[in-house]
């Protein structure tokens, strides 16, 4: 069978034809997906329930996949920089990801660069995607027309989405302009209408659910449920409350993976998932360069021989740790320990750099060896899962107030509770207060253990104001609110638009 490999780069289309042999069917773990991109010599040019501007499409989740977007910048920029997280590797590595730890970040650090060229690419990627589709003609195109909005329009939401909040107002480039446009900052306000126009058109016009062989490909439910961040950060809690409840009501999403599972190679794409950026490496791509992400690569443990999984960047604190309550088994599933057994039932070396590290991006050893890989590039990011939605809608009914939405907070945070739980019910009692400032705590408290070094921690602090108390409290006196809840605009780019682009206060 021919595998027709199809990537985009903002109208440059490479078609490349590979040789392969005939995958099991039937088995449902991620060794039988493929590729984000990829079509057999059966489906091409597409495949039903698909269409013509998949070409573009698919060069925009390619820049997902990026470094900026989803690995060494992306870790330090919303985690270490938490009370998660620190640094890791070694005391002197990394200068770049000591500034995130540490504060101040300097406008001259180039991981803040990168995140910034990185996510304006996949921005003009989307737009691409859009002009492709406003000038094309053909009768043929028009049944495809909308879904392909839909899903350019959501990947540049999320992108404007991130970038609001690492940066606050930026500049707002929502078409395809001849030359590179030299823009001013839009305000943030500016930039949240952008981002909920974007998601709600999304939401309206991508489908629940997508065939098998379009695994991973965005759904109503991942807008939906971006949405609902989006209007929480904002403290809409009403719409946050009416985004979430479409998810819930859905039926397409659960908590029947348990917790110990979601962040293995078979929890992939499971019934909590409502969006996760895909990857992809097999034994003749072992390192990812089509298809993989580095994500894992720059958190895994780090050893030495077989011990050597990765960097060692963005550990979890001491800080996190104390934050789970007895017994509670995400703690388990989320810090590893030196000389621990992993989820694996490997035993790792007692003396390795660091005392901790995220397990949550361990690997199998069976597929690092069908890999021929140790550093997880195959492994997807999860970026938001039904947990974090119910836990969305407890907040913004709490917020909200009165007796009937007490009970709906209080029941949608029994159920993340529950699954936590596994039955065991000497643990993690029930939450039973109906005072909403004592909720509020537990409710914050759960996302804390439950999303624990998932890339949200830092923005909840900012929006809930607490980021300076918490942050100057655990181990970073340098953290100054009136500077470091956003980043500062890269000094390359003030430099490229000839001083167009006004620094953020203070740096």
């Amino acid at each position: 069978m021919k595998k027709i490999t199809i990537k985009s780069s903002v109208g440059l289309v490479l078609l490349s034809l590979l040789l392969a042999g005939i995958l099991p069917s039937c088995r449902k773990d991620f060794l039988d997906r493929n590729p984000q991109g990829q079509y057999d010599s059966g489906t091409y040019p597409y495949p039903s329930g698909s269409g013509p501007f998949d070409q573009y499409i698919f060069g925009a989740y390619a820049a997902l996949r990026k470094g900026g977007v989803a690995a060494f910048a992306f870790v330090g920029e919303t985690s270490i920089r938490s009370d998660d997280a620190d640094k890791g590797s070694t005391s002197a590595d990394g200068p770049t990801q000591i500034e995130m730890d540490n504060f101040p970040v300097t406008p001259t650090n180039g991981l803040v660069n990168e995140s910034w060229k990185d996510y304006y690419d996949a921005v003009a990627r989307c737009n691409d995607v859009l002009k492709q589709v406003s000038e094309d003609t053909r009768p043929s195109s028009a049944p495809f027309k909308e879904q392909a909005r839909a899903e350019a329009r959501f990947i540049r939401g999320y992108c404007y989405f991130m970038m609001v909040r690492l940066w606050g107002g930026v500049p707002k480039i929502d078409t395809v302009y001849a030359t590179p446009p030299n823009l001013a900052r839009a305000t943030p306000a500016e930039i949240y209408t952008l981002i909920e126009s974007d998601l709600q058109f999304a939401a309206a016009n991508l489908p629940q659910r997508w065939d098998n062989k379009f695994i991973g490909r965005v759904t109503s439910g991942a807008a939906w449920g971006l949405l609902a961040k989006v209007y929480l950060t904002q403290q809409k809690w009403g719409p946050a409350m009416g985004a979430a409840q479409t998810v819930i009501t859905s039926g397409v999403y659960n908590l029947n993976t348990p917790y110990r599972d979601i962040f293995s190679e078979i929890g992939e794409n499971s019934s909590e998932s409502l969006f996760e950026i895909q990857a992809y490496a097999d034994a003749s791509n072992p390192d990812g360069t089509a298809f993989g992400v580095q994500y894992t690569n720059v958190q895994g443990v780090r050893g030495t021989g077989q011990w050597d999984l990765g960097w060692g960047f963005n550990v979890p604190s001491t800080y996190l740790e104390a934050a789970f309550e007895a017994g509670d088994p995400r703690k388990e599933r989320t810090i590893l320990y030196a000389g621990e057994t992993t989820y694996y039932n490997e035993t790792l070396p007692a003396a390795l750099p660091n005392p901790r590290y995220n397990e949550k991006v361990y690997t199998n050893p069976a597929v690092r060896g069908t890999v021929n890989n140790r550093f997880g590039w195959w492994m997807n990011v999860r970026m938001l899962r039904y947990a974090d939605v119910l836990l969305m809608y407890a907040e913004a009914a709490n917020e909200l107030g009165g007796a009937a939405n007490t009970t709906e907070a209080l029941a949608k945070l029994e159920m993340v509770r529950a699954r936590a739980r596994a039955g065991n019910n000497a643990i993690l009692p029930p939450v039973t207060t109906t005072v909403q400032a004592t909720l509020r705590t537990a409710i914050r408290q759960e996302r804390r253990v439950e999303l624990a070094m998932e890339h949200d921690r830092f923005f909840d602090l900012v929006r809930w104001g607490i980021a300076a108390s918490t942050l100057q409290s655990s181990g970073r006196p340098n953290f100054n609110a009136a500077r470091d809840q956003v980043l500062p605009i890269p000094q390359e780019q003030i430099d490229i638009s000839g001083g167009r682009l006004i620094q953020n206060p203070n740096y």
